[in-house]
């Protein structure tokens, strides 16, 4: 049941003709899939209209190839061919009552158009975002008209495919009504430049011309980038960001209010709390009488509760929350709080858009596999049998395959060596702004406890020996790796340090706290967020840190979770001596200093660095000794009553936080269940998009809206079990 203190949440709002359902606003967020896989677009999209989000919006949708941005999967709506696959995800979104929103895209500068070879169009001469040695070339009073008339046409599409709301996008500085609105990239002298009225001219007039065409049936959304965190060299909240917003207040049905760049906006639970872009959009809703909504990531309803009546927004807006949780509308209309899995804010989700590949969460480990695989984040198939399991190893692998095990209904139990649970996240999450990162483990064993059928022994140190005694049917190993300490990696492919030293730092002794009275060398072969945040939490305890890397940026895996620049100034501000593109070449003892000699990657020129530790961050061995003692006495499974044994999560392959999550949850799937599936589709075309460009022509795209493999089940040939 409802609590009364959340009923504000589920009053429906107006937008323009239509209605919501509710305040819960899932808005346009990218997810690797896009044009290219359409059903499985449209089923991710429709699980959270099921979930109980009142609106449910696309990811960016370009209107013409002149402004297209492969190789990332993005929607398309370039003509009348595209308006099939777009009406698989409103029909799927409107099964449930929601509305579908579309974020129509004219990208201008903001890509190079790598697909369509056209050259860009920009307010000003500019080179494109990015690396690629391509200019955007100053676009004519025809180009202008063009753009209009291509955005117009293109919302009348969106209203054929049964779109209720239709997005003018000026945000994150990717939009063209963006680049003429910020003096940075336009320096026209013409009537769409100069002044702020002339820059916001284009905005302006792809309002009346959305309005004008689809008005009387969808609603006109601005998303509007109030703040380029840029100082007074771009559009900032108390100046042209607010102006623009009085100057066009009610022309659009509703504001989405956001700050550029995507960075700025999306940044890290690492370097942002909850609700950090209030401030920004406090002040709209005091500038027009049309509904606003912003972001925050937002997972409490309390949170909710508080922005929408202290007048911020009307609408509670969100993508990752959405991500993490499709049902978290629906949780709290049911008055199930404790079973909101809660965004842990680490950007995993935006390594699929980055990468061109199906989104992916490390709380919601069925986020992109609803159509592929058919699995659907609150619902699993019921045990088989009567079988038993026991799992080993209570980090994220192994607490995610006993808690979906559970809800399967089967009796599991799971050890644990330590008194502790949550593995790994014990000790990361404690870094420097990771604690969030320890929801993985407590909504887990929130929803374990609830389990008559599971039982949880901490502090239980278990051998092969006592596995087998215990007859379980069935036996999981996710005992979870270990840091190397003697330099292997990815650089160095041989053992190169000491590892017995005393002057030598094991990360997982550093995770757990170890001391050093510096200078301390970290070398990161690693590249992912450790060695960087290690480099923080020993800097702010005063100790001298040099941090050392092969790659050419600091913790340079971190570009693709959009946070690299900030651990990288961090560190900067912190005062740790950053040394990039440089080995280790060798490393001495003298006395209790350690003479360690770096060359550059490229030149080979060397340069020493006397230091009192080292800690290497280069790779992880699997700690799956059990699994292996067990492998070796298989002749003995069949007496004590064993049928099978698997090795997962870290154990197997250590890898980030996600992918052991997805491990467990696979696992559990499959389970019970071999021989029973089947794979439908031609399994090698899964994910390889040619096929349908080559049956669609030059245009680039599948004919019909089913050119992807599906896999049903987690059968043997899909699980790999």
């Amino acid at each position: 049941m409802r609590d009364p203190r959340y009923d504000l949440l589920f009053e429906p709002v107006q937008i323009g003709p239509v209605r919501t359902k509710n305040r819960f606003f899932q808005v346009p967020h990218c997810n690797g899939m896009g044009h290219v896989y359409p059903q499985t677009l449209a089923r991710m999209r429709g699980i959270k209209a099921e979930g109980g989000w009142g609106v449910v919006c696309t990811e960016e949708v370009e209107i013409s190839p002149l402004s297209e941005i492969a190789p990332h999967h993005e929607g398309r709506l370039w003509d009348e061919r595209d308006i099939p696959a777009l009406r698989l995800m409103t029909d799927a979104v409107h099964a449930h009552g929601a509305l579908a929103g579309i974020e129509l895209m004219f990208n201008g500068y903001a890509t190079p158009n790598r697909y369509s070879r056209d050259i860009p169009i920009a307010p000003s001469h500019l080179p494109v975002r990015g690396s690629d040695p391509i200019q955007a070339r100053t676009a004519t009073k025809r180009d202008i008209a063009d753009v209009r008339r291509w955005h117009r046409n293109a919302a009348l599409r969106a209203r054929d495919a049964g779109f209720d709301l239709v997005y003018v996008y000026a945000g994150h500085d990717l939009g063209m009504p963006m680049h003429f609105l910020s003096r940075r990239t336009n320096r026209r002298s013409d009537e769409y430049g100069g002044s702020l009225e002339n820059r916001a001219r284009l905005l302006r007039e792809l309002i009346e011309d959305t309005k004008e065409a689809v008005g009387d049936r969808c609603g006109v959304v601005v998303r509007l980038a109030v703040d380029q965190l840029l100082g007074a060299g771009g559009i900032t909240a108390e100046s042209e960001g607010r102006d623009v917003i009085a100057m066009l207040a009610e022309l659009p049905d509703l504001w989405d209010v956001n700050i550029a760049d995507w960075s700025n906006d999306s940044q890290t639970a690492r370097f942002s709390a909850e609700g950090f872009q209030e401030r920004y959009i406090a002040q709209v809703k005091s500038l027009t009488t049309k509904p606003v909504v912003g972001v925050g990531r937002y997972t409490s309803p309390d949170a909710m509760v508080r922005v929408i009546k202290s007048g911020i927004m009307d609408l509670i807006g969100a993508a990752r929350p959405s991500i993490a949780d499709p049902f978290l509308p629906r949780k709290i209309e049911e008055g199930r709080l404790d079973d909101i899995r809660e965004c842990i804010g680490c950007n995993i989700c935006v390594t699929g858009d980055n990468f061109c590949v199906p989104i992916r969460c490390t709380q919601n480990p069925t986020m992109g596999e609803e159509w592929r695989r058919d699995w659907h984040p609150e619902r699993i198939a019921a045990k088989r049998s009567e079988r038993s399991v026991l799992v080993v190893g209570a980090g994220p692998a192994g607490l995610e395959l006993t808690r979906a095990l559970g809800q399967r209904g089967y009796e599991v139990t799971l050890c644990e060596a330590e008194n502790d649970v949550g593995g790994r996240l014990r000790f990361e999450s404690k870094l420097p702004g990771l604690a969030t990162w320890q929801r993985v483990v407590d909504h887990r064993l929130s929803q374990i406890t609830k389990m008559p059928n599971v039982q949880v022994l901490r502090g239980h140190a278990v051998s092969a020996d006592d596995v087998l005694a215990f007859a379980a049917s069935a036996i999981f190993v996710a005992t979870g790796s270990r840091w190397r300490h003697d330099g292997l990696g990815r650089s160095h492919r041989e053992p190169w340090i000491d590892g017995a030293s005393a002057q030598v730092i094991r990360p997982d002794d550093a995770l757990r706290g170890a001391k050093t009275a510096g200078p301390l060398l970290i070398y990161d072969d690693d590249h992912y967020l450790l060695a960087g945040a290690l480099a923080e939490r020993y800097a702010r305890d005063g100790v001298v840190v040099h941090y050392v890397t092969p790659a050419t940026k600091v913790s340079e895996w971190t570009e693709q979770t959009m946070e690299q620049t900030r651990v990288q100034s961090r560190l900067i501000e912190l005062g740790v001596q950053i040394h990039t593109a440089r080995e280790i070449a060798s490393v001495d003892r003298t006395g209790d200093a350690l003479r360690v000699e770096i060359a550059c990657i490229y030149s080979g020129r060397r340069e020493v660095v006397s230091v009192r530790s080292l800690l290497p961050v280069t790779m992880r061995d699997p700690d799956d000794a059990l699994y292996q003692a067990l492998v070796t006495r298989s002749a003995e499974w069949a007496d004590a009553g064993v049928q099978e044994v698997h090795c997962l999560g870290d154990a197997l392959a250590p890898g980030t936080v996600a992918a052991a999550v997805y491990a467990g949850h696979k696992a559990a799937r499959g389970f019970d269940v071999i021989g029973h599936q089947r794979v439908e589709g031609d399994v090698a075309r899964a994910g390889v998009i040619d096929v349908g460009r080559e049956r669609g022509g030059a245009r680039g795209r599948p004919q019909h809206a089913g050119d992807e493999a599906r896999f049903v089940g987690c059968g043997k040939a899909v699980s790999g079990f």
